[in-house]
């Protein structure tokens, strides 16, 4: 076996691990100990991270993809029962006491039912908030100029991100059939990217609506200093309350995984009913790699720290349950390795601007973001998750799609 890449040492001075390991855990206090021992997973580890109870040295905090890429290559086994007590017998009874979350965690399952049923509108809100709402000027930082939150397409191996990003956009247009003159409904458009593009170069009257204010304030002020008033809007709305319909097509660019798969029957349907006869829908979301597991994980860093009640599930059963809207699937691909890019990229920012993005944020919530985007570069490249793109249309009454007989976006 090859010998551990990490170093852990603990604050009582015993260590694990070769001395001369590139890496090193520092487990610094009591807490951190408590914090590992009453939290699942990675949880506990992220905790103690976060509020510096553990320190890493021999990697960047905006990007600790060599430690966790290398914690991936660790054994992990649970204790035995005997094992167990003889370890909470020498940690006594107070480190099993789990010690308050910092605060920018999500709370618990149980108390996020207070505010409403799972996927309800408000609780919705509540966690568009909790992730997006953190700070435009942080997302200027993370994201880069096109300000895109999602997935970019890389045209070659060089690409910039940028020019990825604008690619992406492009393709969703192309997939889409937009022409001058055409409307555009984009559910979930973040800071409006999709919305200008299609916009600006398309000539499409586009509406874009976003859960968070900060989002659409943002947006709508891009579009006036582009001079795209005449063409596009951002609304600060849930996707349900769009009362305009006979949209051409419909964008949805990251927005399934925060809907709930229980809720995609109805979501797909919602969308079915904008789109005019002969009307395409492109959908951009992250996946799994199956459609076996289950789609939401409770409890782990994800739910608590970046996405409260997301859920995931396999492409074959997002595409079942648009087949089942009456939409008729065209055209599917997967952009996994694209996304292991995209967010390498973003964390490579994330490092470049990594002082002021801790003066802008603090330098826990930037650490959680340096560990989230390098987690997820490395969940997209060992095919722990992927990112589908399901072109659909709408038939009209006889079946008809209007879609050409071969594709027609350069594909």
């Amino acid at each position: 076996m090859e010998p551990s890449p990490v170093r852990f040492v603990a604050y009582d001075g015993s260590a694990t691990g070769p001395a001369d390991a590139e890496i090193t855990v520092s487990i610094n206090t009591p807490r951190a100990v408590a914090y590992l021992a009453t939290a699942p997973g990675s949880l506990g580890m992220a905790r103690a991270y976060i509020t510096g109870d553990a320190q890493i040295t021999g990697i960047h905090p905006g990007n600790p993809y060599p430690l966790l890429a290398a914690m991936d290559r660790l054994h992990w086994r649970r204790p035995d029962v005997r094992t167990a007590l003889r370890i909470a017998r020498s940690l006594g009874m107070k480190r099993l006491v789990p010690p308050p979350p910092p605060p920018q965690e999500a709370l618990p399952d149980w108390r996020r039912a207070l505010e409403g049923l799972r996927h309800s509108k408000h609780r919705d809100a509540e966690a568009i908030h909790h992730h997006y709402d953190v700070s435009n000027t942080f997302y200027e930082m993370l994201l880069g100029e096109s300000m895109t939150y999602t997935c970019a397409c890389y045209p070659h191996e060089n690409a910039t991100l940028e020019e990825a990003q604008y690619n992406k956009y492009d393709l969703v247009a192309r997939k889409l059939g937009l022409k001058p003159g055409m409307r555009l409904l984009d559910v979930g458009c973040g800071w409006g990217g999709m919305v200008r593009h299609a916009a600006k170069h398309y000539g499409v009257q586009v509406l874009g609506v976003t859960l968070s204010a900060e989002q659409a304030d943002w947006a709508q002020q891009e579009i006036k200093r582009q001079g795209l008033e005449d063409l596009a809007e951002v609304r600060f709305s849930d996707y349900r309350d769009v009362i305009e319909g006979d949209f051409d097509a419909i964008s949805s660019i990251g927005l399934t995984e925060h809907i709930g798969v229980g809720n995609y029957p109805a979501y797909f349907e919602f969308l079915s009913s904008k789109l005019r006869p002969g009307g395409r829908l492109l959908n951009h979301s992250i996946t799994r790699p199956d459609n076996v597991h289950v789609p939401r994980v409770r409890g782990g860093f994800i739910d608590r720290y970046i996405f409260p009640d997301g859920e995931l599930t396999g492409a074959g059963g997002l595409i079942v349950a648009l087949q089942n809207s009456g939409l008729e699937m065209r055209h599917e691909e997967n952009l996994r390795e694209h996304y292991a890019r995209t967010c390498a990229a973003w964390c490579e920012n994330l490092v470049a601007n990594w002082d002021a993005a801790v003066a802008e944020v603090g330098e826990a919530t930037a650490k959680i973001w340096g560990l989230y985007l390098a987690g997820s570069s490395l969940g997209f490249d060992k095919r722990q998750i992927e990112l589908h793109q399901v072109l659909a249309v709408k038939p009209d009454e006889r079946g008809r799609s209007t879609m050409p007989l071969r594709p027609d976006w350069g594909v």
